[in-house]
């Protein structure tokens, strides 16, 4: 019984690691970039954009931010997927950058949400 056991206990270690593997691997967090079309630079009109690539579901939220608030209307472009079947999905908005504002990219997949500076490299 004991011995069962033991073999049952293998077969769910290697279950729970397979499962792992494809977790990290195939349901892995989303790479995010954010970045302004421009170089960025205070008091000129740019375009914030959010590229969200690798992810799979596709159910995803993508936000653009200022100062912790929603930016209102930003444009989305078409949901795409790649041959391995992980999707990708771009979210832009004009925005007119000023020193001291805080500008992020809030992505929410799978129960998980991280937000994503963006960097004005002035």
């Amino acid at each position: 019984v004991l011995s069962k056991k033991l073999h049952q206990l293998k077969w769910l270690d290697v279950i729970s690691l397979f499962m792992y593997f494809l977790f990290f691997i195939f349901l892995g967090p989303p790479k995010v970039q954010v970045y302004s079309y421009q170089p960025g630079e205070y008091g000129k009109e740019n375009t914030l954009i959010c590229h969200v690539s690798g992810f799979h579901p596709p159910d995803i939220t993508i936000e653009l931010l200022k100062d912790e608030v929603v930016i209102p209307n930003t444009k989305l472009t078409d949901l795409a997927f790649e041959q391995d079947w992980h999707f990708h999905l771009t979210k832009s908005v004009s925005f007119t950058p000023s020193d001291g504002q805080k500008y992020t990219c809030r992505v929410t997949h799978r129960n998980m949400r991280k937000d994503y500076a963006w960097e004005p490299n002035m």
